[in-house]
């Protein structure tokens, strides 16, 4: 079955309209700051107003709507409180990997900010269709796909929770200064957060499937894929590791997977 058309463009146009409008907000606080970073925390903090808005105007199944509104609230909050707190302790000191930007763009750094800014408040947009897909469904109940979607959000959330613990656990020991983690879910990958985090996205995308067209939201988890494993996550997340930690960090990869989990090669 295909998504009612009519009632899927418009929503779209405010799940685009909304970060972006928020995205220029953060560059002008950033700019005062003179710290990028922030925009991790905003990119996160996003996806709550495009979802309660969505879901209001949406006018789907009251239950259905209720539950991706509450786990996108959930998932949102906790990842944008958690960088909260990373980019404040650390400022003014930037992000490693906005450092390196500012780097490559000595001439016109804020204006490339800001179109980097904008494009992930694109990026929110396009992250959001398997949300309005399910915002416009009007069908009573829950089905199976949205209990087998929830149950993965739920284990996805518990593993990411989990894997900040032990590296903040870690990190604050002072013996370990200079080292790598390699201490609960950090031995069987080298970014569990950043897995956890994509099956987020997959359960996103599973609770979709119970709605018209939301077999279409198969490229949201596979963008974040994407994302997270060549863009801006474990490329730029190494790159600074290396630089940082040398050959601990590069034992550490020769020895544990980068994304998905599996046990430590001899």
């Amino acid at each position: 079955m295909m998504p009612e058309w009519a009632e899927f463009w418009p929503l779209m146009a405010f799940a685009l309209a909304i970060p972006m409008v928020m995205m220029a907000g953060v560059w002008v606080v950033s700019r005062v700051l003179n710290n990028a970073g922030i925009v991790d925390i905003f990119w996160s903090y996003g996806f709550i107003p495009v979802a309660l808005a969505c879901a209001v105007l949406g006018g789907g199944d009251v239950t259905r709507s209720f539950v991706l509104v509450l786990m996108v609230t959930i998932w949102a909050a906790r990842l944008g409180t958690y960088l909260l707190i990373r980019v404040a302790k650390h400022h003014p000191e930037e992000d490693g990997r906005y450092a390196a930007l500012r780097q490559q763009f000595p001439n016109h750094t804020w204006a490339m900010f800001l179109g980097f800014f904008e494009a992930q408040g694109v990026l929110i947009a396009l992250l959001s269709v398997p949300f309005v897909l399910v915002f416009i469904n009007g069908a009573p109940g829950l089905g199976v796909f949205e209990y087998a979607g929830a149950a993965l959000w739920l284990l996805a959330m518990l593993g990411e929770s989990v894997a900040d613990t032990q590296l903040n656990r870690f990190r604050s020991d002072p013996a370990n200064k200079g080292k790598t983690c390699r201490v609960g879910l950090w031995n069987y990958s080298r970014h569990p957060n950043y897995f956890c985090e994509w099956l987020v996205w997959v359960a996103y995308f599973i609770y979709a499937l119970g709605s018209p067209g939301g077999w279409m939201a198969v490229y949201a988890p596979a963008l974040m894929y994407l994302f997270l494993t060549k863009v801006t996550g474990i490329k730029a997340t190494e790159e600074h590791a290396v630089r940082s930690r040398g050959d601990d960090y590069r034992e550490y990869q020769r020895t544990t997977n980068a994304f998905f989990p599996w046990s430590p090669k001899g």
